[in-house]
C-alpha cells in the first residue's frame, strides 16, 4: 500500500509509511511552534529534506489544505489571539488565500 501522505510504500496494511508517521508525531508534539522550530525538530528526525517538502504539501483531508497551510493557520491564530482579535483561520482559508496568489503591488489585487 502506498502512504497517503508522501506517496512511498507504506507497508501491507498501513496507510502511512514510517518517515511520514514520525514527522506527523513530531508535527503534533510540536505544534504551534513557529516555523524555524518546527524545520528543526523534522530535520532531527532523519528523513530526507525531499520527503520532509513532501510532508508539508501532503493534503491529509482531501481538498482541506496542506500540512504546511495548518502551521500557517495556527501561527495567525496565535498573531491574532496575541493581538486581541476574535477570528479563527483554518487549512482550508490558508489554502484559499495561497491559491488565489499575493499582491503584486499595494494598490493592486492579483491577478
Amino acid at each position: 500500500m502506498r502512504c497517503f501522505l508522501c506517496r512511498d510504500r507504506a507497508g501491507w496494511w498501513r496507510r502511512t509509511c514510517g518517515d511520514c508517521r514520525r514527522l506527523l508525531a513530531v508535527w503534533q508534539e510540536h505544534r504551534g511552534a513557529g516555523m524555524r522550530v518546527l524545520l528543526a525538530e523534522f530535520r532531527q528526525t532523519g528523513v530526507a529534506p525531499e520527503k520532509i517538502e513532501r510532508f508539508l504539501n501532503a493534503e491529509p483531508a482531501y481538498g482541506q489544505g496542506a500540512i504546511r497551510d495548518q502551521i500557517a493557520a495556527d501561527m495567525t491564530n496565535q498573531l491574532l489571539d496575541a493581538l486581541g482579535q476574535g477570528g479563527r483561520q483554518t487549512r482550508a482559508d490558508v489554502k484559499r488565500l495561497r491559491e488565489r496568489g499575493a499582491w503584486k503591488g499595494f494598490d493592486r489585487p492579483p491577478e
